[in-house]
């Protein structure tokens, strides 16, 4: 699952890198959802986007953003 905004670079690479990889995913556009991105920032400090998370174990796991998920697969 990941966070993304309507004009981001970095969220369309990270799409890519999932389909590349064969992983389906939820996409939650932030631009949508007033008051999300702020609570997104507070709960993982983290403040750009996307803000992914590995949702196939029993707990996510906070990923990061694009260039961590290249790291983490």
């Amino acid at each position: 699952m990941f966070f993304s905004q309507t004009i981001c670079p970095y969220c369309t690479r990270a799409e890519r890198t999932l389909e590349a990889h064969g992983l389906t995913y939820t996409e939650i556009n932030l631009d949508l959802y007033d008051g999300l991105r702020e609570q997104v920032v507070v709960e993982t400090r983290h403040r750009t986007v996307p803000v992914l998370f590995d949702l196939r174990g029993d707990e996510p796991i906070f990923v990061g953003g694009s260039d961590h998920l290249l790291e983490y697969l």
